[in-house]
């Protein structure tokens, strides 16, 4: 019984996250040069969604142990976490890859080490996003947060 509730359960997932991906927007900021730029806001939506992604581990967690688990409210959870790993990328992406982190030549040195940071913990944090979908490993979540630290730091020092 509990294997066909599996490969129910893993059926229903799939599905949803197919349908999802079909219907789901960008609501990243625009790509065209508009000087309007909030990036300190960008990290605050980023710590809410590892917030909110660390509730959904928990609860899929907790909804798993039940011994009569309400795999609708799981399947919720597990979309849920999704949505906002996936949202972390977009930010990471779309709004600090694509217009925020400038290009360096690599014969400017200083310049150029503090681009491969930025590079460097914005990979990170679209991995551990990543990550953060495949499982509800909460080590991910605390990697998550400690890169998100270390971009807040190596980003706004004199910027």
């Amino acid at each position: 019984m509990k294997i066909n509730s599996l490969k129910t359960l893993v059926g229903a997932i799939t599905l949803f996250t197919i349908i999802g991906m079909s219907y789901q927007s960008s609501y990243a900021h625009c790509e065209i040069p508009c000087g309007i730029y909030a990036d300190s806001v960008r990290i605050t939506m980023i710590k809410e969604h590892i917030t909110t992604i660390e509730k959904s581990m928990k609860q899929i967690e907790e909804i798993s142990q039940s011994s009569k688990p309400n795999y609708n409210q799981l399947v919720r959870w597990v979309v849920n976490k999704e949505e906002h790993a996936k949202k972390i990328q977009e930010i990471v992406s779309q709004y600090f890859l694509h217009q925020r982190i400038k290009i360096v030549d690599e014969g400017q040195k200083d310049a150029y080490a503090k681009y491969q940071k930025h590079l460097q913990l914005l990979h990170k944090m679209s991995v551990y996003s990543m990550k953060c979908k495949q499982t509800t490993d909460l080590g991910f979540i605390e990697k998550l947060r400690a890169t998100v630290a270390d971009f807040e730091k190596a980003y706004f020092h004199k910027h």
